[in-house]
């Protein structure tokens, strides 16, 4: 991956980051790039530390976290749809699934049409926990969308989708 001159606003060159077309001009310079990264930092160590502090309650990190969201988000997924959702190893989710699964937090099934596919459930107590972590976080982010007006929703929703990778986008078209 080649890293931006001193000159350049952030715009890479590489697959993973969405490239420049022709010549238009920047939306933004190089100050008020860093400003919106710095704001970045600070409004993710916020947003994931309300669910920290509810995780700390059962001993788990923001990777349990991301495995109750998604698999609560989609009863019944499987393990390999798990791993391209977060784009992680099979040894880290394995890590992580056995921690849940031993905890009695998520439920394994095989498929009933492919017996080794595994298809993954929460428990009731993750159901509850699953509420109580995204309610906190979007108690956050309605504040901040209130706060914002209404014209500033649609906008944020726009920057996040862009800001992630293309082959992802099309969840949230």
């Amino acid at each position: 991956m080649t890293r931006p001159t001193p000159g350049e606003t952030g715009a890479r060159r590489d697959s993973a980051t969405t490239q420049r077309v022709g010549s238009t001009p920047p939306l933004a310079g190089e100050r008020e790039l860093r400003q919106a990264t710095e704001l970045l930092f600070f409004a993710y160590r916020d947003f994931t530390g309300d669910a920290d502090r509810l995780l700390l309650r059962y001993g788990f990190g923001r990777a349990h976290h991301r495995v109750i969201y998604f698999v609560g988000r989609n009863p019944g997924i499987t393990v390999g749809d798990l791993l391209a959702i977060l784009k992680i190893t099979k040894q880290s989710l394995a890590r992580v699934l056995g921690e849940l699964r031993r905890g009695g937090f998520i439920v394994q099934r095989a498929d009933a049409a492919d017996r080794r596919r595994r298809r993954l459930y929460l428990s009731d107590e993750a159901i509850a926990m699953e509420r109580m972590l995204s309610e906190a976080q979007a108690g956050r982010l309605q504040t901040a969308l209130q706060a914002a007006g209404p014209d500033a929703a649609d906008g944020f929703r726009a920057v996040l989708q862009a800001m992630i990778d293309p082959e992802d986008r099309r969840r949230f078209e």
